[in-house]
This record gives C-alpha cells, sequence and structure tokens, in this order.
C-alpha cells in the first residue's frame, strides 16, 4: 500500500493511462482501470469497482462532449440503449455484491482476456476500425449486412419495434456486465450499434461515449447506494487524470491509433489478465 503521497500521484498517473488508453482506443482502454487501482493503489476490488464507474462515466462525458460537437452522436439510438443499461446497472453492483471477490477478480482477467483477443482479430481483420478515433466525420456503414435497424431516405435511423427492441436487449445486457465490473462497456456497445444498426464504425464510437456516460452514472448511484466508499484523494486524482489523459488521447489518436497500438494495448491486457490469474496462486 503506497503512502498518502505516492497514493495522491500514482492516482493521477493511472487515471492518466486510462483516460489516454480511452481516448486513444475509441473502446476497451477503460478496462485497465480497476487493476490498476487493485494492484497499483492498493484499492480493494468492490471500491475499485465504483470507482472505476465514477471516472469512465467522467472520462467518457469528455469524449461524448467532443463528438457532440462534431454532430456524429446518434441520440436517439443511444438513448434506448442507455435507458436499458442504465435500468440494469444496478442488478450488476448488486450481483458484484453477493459475488467473492476472488471470483469476481478470475471473471474480470477472463473479460480481458476475450477484449484483448477481440481487438488483435479486429486489428487483423479490419484495419481501418483501429483507426476509427482518427475520424472527425461520420460515415454510414459500408457493406451489405442485413441489419434490424435502417436508415430512411431523410438520413434518419428508422426507430420501428424490432429495431428498439433489439437495441434495449443489448442494452440490458451491457448494463449489468457494466455495473458489475465498474467498465464503460465500449468494446460491447461499438460492436452490438454496428450489428443491429446501418451506423458506421465512427458514429458507432461516438454514440457509445454518450451511452457510456448514462449507464456509468447510473452504476455509480448504485454503487453509492449499496456503501462503497472511495478514498477522496484518490478518486479526485483518478478522475482528474483521465479527464487528462482522455483529451491526450483524442488529439493523439489522429497520429497514433492503429493495429499496431491496438495490438500494444491488448497485449498488455493479456499481460494483465495472467497476473490477475496467477497472483492469488503464488500468494497462497
Amino acid at each position: 500500500m503506497p503512502s498518502a503521497r505516492d497514493a495522491a500521484v500514482l492516482s493521477i498517473v493511472f487515471g492518466t493511462i486510462v483516460g489516454l488508453a480511452l481516448g486513444l482506443t475509441g473502446g476497451g482502454g477503460s478496462i485497465f482501470a480497476v487493476p490498476l487501482l487493485i494492484y497499483g493503489l492498493g484499492v480493494a476490488p468492490r471500491q475499485a469497482i465504483g470507482l472505476s464507474l465514477v471516472a469512465v462515466a467522467l472520462t467518457a462525458a469528455s469524449g461524448a462532449v467532443q463528438a457532440a460537437r462534431r454532430g456524429v452522436i446518434e441520440w436517439r439510438a443511444g438513448l434506448i440503449f442507455a435507458v436499458a443499461g442504465m435500468i440494469m446497472a444496478p442488478a450488476g453492483v448488486w450481483l458484484g455484491e453477493h459475488v467473492s471477490e476472488t471470483a469476481t477478480l478470475i471473471a474480470f482477467a477472463v473479460l480481458m482476456i476475450g477484449v484483448a483477443t477481440r481487438m488483435l482479430v479486429r486489428a487483423a481483420r479490419a484495419p481501418q476500425d483501429a483507426r476509427v478515433v482518427r475520424a472527425r466525420v461520420s460515415e454510414q456503414a459500408d457493406d451489405d449486412t442485413a441489419t434490424v435497424c435502417r436508415y430512411a431516405a431523410d438520413g434518419r435511423l428508422r426507430l420501428n419495434a424490432p429495431c428498439s427492441a433489439a437495441l434495449a436487449v443489448a442494452g440490458l445486457l451491457v448494463g449489468v456486465g457494466s455495473g458489475f465490473f465498474g467498465v464503460g462497456g465500449g468494446f460491447l456497445i461499438v460492436p452490438a450499434l454496428v450489428w443491429i444498426t446501418e451506423m458506421g464504425i465512427h458514429r458507432a464510437v461516438a454514440t457509445s461515449l454518450f451511452v457510456i456516460v448514462l449507464i456509468g452514472l447510473s452504476g455509480v448511484v448504485s454503487t453509492l447506494a449499496a456503501g462503497r466508499v472511495f478514498d477522496p484523494v484518490i478518486a479526485a486524482g483518478f478522475i482528474a487524470g483521465g479527464l487528462f489523459g482522455m483529451t491526450l488521447g483524442r488529439y493523439g489518436a489522429e497520429h497514433l491509433a492503429g493495429q499496431q497500438l491496438q495490438r500494444v494495448f491488448a497485449i498488455a491486457m493479456v499481460v494483465i489478465a495472467v497476473f490477475m490469474l496467477v497472483k492469488p496462486l503464488i500468494t497462497t
């Protein structure tokens, strides 16, 4: 456990890393928050998950504001997705209260490996998606894959019953995972939006930031209601670092985002996940 002074400095550094990763990858970077809080700052797992939700929601809000200014958020679809997620995020927090911390960490490590695998596959199969956070304009999906939600001639997404239902179901699933693991869920939201709707990857990434903010805030309220308290110094430093890192990431993505960066983040996730799985065996 670091001293109070070291913890304050490290919280800013680690928050910056998380914000930078989120800004550079456009989704998936926030998954570093929980292990950094637990193993770098000595925060208890349940408190780390709650603090991660706070930091990720506020950091995503910074990115969502920038995306809104560029006009690339699909507000109506995002709202349906987010409301469903907000309803289920408290269920994820409640579930976390009834699962042992060891089991939670093991599940989190498995999740990290899954996210890393997806990042590696996407970097290889769709290198243009790895550079998506460089985009300054939105694009509609350019393939002919049949989707549930389609755009009308006026350019607006047709939110009929099947479309709304599909978005709501995806939101419910992401909400549970977000509340349980303390992650934004961008690595799930982006592919879900692309698969369900005709929106291009650029608009999906922007919309996911809006969704993450609302789902994250729901999880935060539930976390506080569950009595999870945070060290104010660590919380303030981590959030401030996250906002700073997100800004750096968004600007740096214009020059750095791409296949190699995705691979670096994926490998880092695997290394951390393996450490999380092996550490209990070493310490027992």
